[in-house]
């Protein structure tokens, strides 16, 4: 009796949040899906899109709180696409900024598993774009830096020259530690008067935007009660007069304290 044939494996970026931030060829990969293997941060506006008869797998990830390590999730993944099915790795934003997605082709090539990348609008890009925040602008900034606020060793590792003048540093998951991260940038150089800007819930229901200083970036996060998803934009750009009133982003200065702080 003939074997199984081999299935493939498909890493989808989910993009932001909105389901209709989804390229053509991620709906397209979702119908065709028997297995979808997806993150906890992926809405149900986007698993709606999966056929009715796919089979869906959660590997959820929380701060210090794991469904799957990373090892078992690339385990499961070959493991499915061995059993013939055509499996659908589904993640938030792209797959290759900071969605461990290297490591899962790694483990699908290791096993002979057949793997394509559809990539995603990625959260910086989907959050920057829903507030009229450009990443890059002439006048203000032609570097972008992707940084992750959540990693080991923090303390020693060199941030100078990720935020300044003619820059933008976007940190991902970085609200829990947005106080040491303040105290991180300013320690490596960056002035305390820098303009920031956190966004939460970014191109969904209840998305907001709250600005102020890098001094004040603990104390924001903490009187506004921000709590993941958001990212938190450094750099002259935030403090452009980018949101219209027509906006359903609700805007406000974060701090009364510490004055808007005007582009230099």
């Amino acid at each position: 009796m003939d074997a199984t044939p081999p299935g493939r494996v498909v890493l989808v970026g989910a993009g932001p949040g909105a389901a209709d931030l989804l390229t053509v060829r991620a709906v397209r990969a979702l119908a065709a899906a028997d297995v979808v293997v997806h993150d906890g941060l992926v809405g149900p506006d986007v698993m709606a899109l999966a056929p009715s008869s796919a089979r869906l797998v959660s590997v959820a990830k929380r701060r210090d709180r794991h469904t799957l390590q990373q090892h078992e999730i690339g385990a499961l993944l070959v493991a499915e696409a061995l059993a013939g099915h055509n499996v659908v790795r589904l993640k938030g934003g792209d797959p290759f900024i900071f969605g461990r997605g290297g490591e899962e082709v790694d483990a699908c090539h290791a096993a002979g598993i057949e793997v394509d990348v559809i990539p995603g609008i990625s959260a910086a890009q989907g959050a920057a774009a829903a507030n009229l925040l450009p990443l890059t602008h002439r006048d203000h900034a032609s570097i972008v830096s992707f940084v992750a606020g959540e990693c080991r060793g923090l303390a020693d590792q060199d941030w100078a020259g990720l935020a300044g003048k003619g820059r933008t540093l976007v940190i991902y998951m970085g609200i829990a530690g947005a106080e040491r991260i303040a105290d991180k940038l300013m320690a490596d150089g960056l002035a305390p008067d820098t303009p920031i800007a956190v966004i939460e819930r970014a191109t969904l229901p209840g998305m907001r935007i709250v600005r102020s200083l890098l001094a004040d970036l603990g104390g924001l996060v903490a009187r506004e009660g921000i709590i993941s998803p958001a990212l938190i934009v450094v750099g002259d750009v935030t403090a452009l007069p980018f949101l219209p009133t027509s906006s359903p982003a609700a805007t406000r200065e974060g701090s009364q304290k510490v004055p808007a702080c005007p582009v230099r």
